[in-house]
């Protein structure tokens, strides 16, 4: 009998109490077994991580203060700061340097005509189009297949071949002239003019576009400020 009082009495009280009563302890059991699944991931994601070839080093310091950054260095300057020596490097390779002088005489001379003399522009057909040395050559160092079926030749029977591009830092006539040498035209009729397009045009020289022998020159700029 006292029993069943009892157990009315506590069903009584817990007929009585709120959902706000009862959830805290239900909030408890949530969150422990969140932390439970927190730590078995944790676990797991630290196990696969060992095994892993490609796992990150727990002990390296993935965000350096500033102290620890490398230095930022201009490229620019860097490479201004130590000029190569194309005259050296072509030397080296059993290659010849020519200046404007010699390019601007052997581009007069009736062997230019002849076919004797030949120009080899290295520049893409792009930049060839745009302007050129008139009769000049296009032979594409990154695309030789266009063109050299046909210059190959001609620089085998040719007794000197100048090779040119943009000038200053461009090296694709060093690379072409390379390229024509290992092709069997003998090094001693290679040369390379260093100043290239940019020092032709900037010395008054004759500049032809479109395809070669076209007939169509550029305008020279300073032409159009003389009185």
């Amino acid at each position: 009998m006292a029993g069943a009082v009892g157990t009315g009495l506590e069903r009584d009280l817990m007929s009585n109490l709120s959902p706000d009563a009862a959830r805290p302890s239900n909030l408890k059991g949530i969150v422990l077994e969140a932390l439970l699944v927190a730590l078995a991931g944790a676990l797991l994601a630290f196990l696969a991580n060992a095994a892993s070839p490609k796992g990150l080093n727990l002990t390296r310091n993935y965000s350096p203060t500033p102290q620890h950054l490398p230095p930022i260095t201009n490229s620019a300057s860097t490479q201004a700061a130590a000029p190569t020596n194309l005259a050296a490097q072509l030397q080296a390779e059993g290659l010849q340097l020519a200046d404007f002088e010699l390019v601007s005489n052997l581009f007069h001379s009736p062997d230019y005509q002849r076919g004797k003399v030949l120009f080899v522009d290295a520049r893409n057909e792009q930049h060839y189009q745009e302007g050129h040395v008139p009769g000049a050559y296009p032979l594409d160092f990154y695309h030789p297949e266009s063109h050299i079926g046909t210059v190959l030749p001609l620089c085998l029977a040719a007794q000197q071949v100048l090779v040119y591009c943009n000038g200053g830092e461009c090296e694709d006539s060093r690379f072409t002239a390379i390229l024509l040498r290992d092709a069997q035209v003998p090094k001693e009729k290679l040369f390379v003019y260093a100043g290239g397009i940019t020092e032709w045009a900037n010395r008054a020289m004759p500049v032809e576009v479109g395809e070669r022998n076209s007939g169509r020159l550029k305008p020279d700029p300073k032409a159009a400020v003389r009185p």
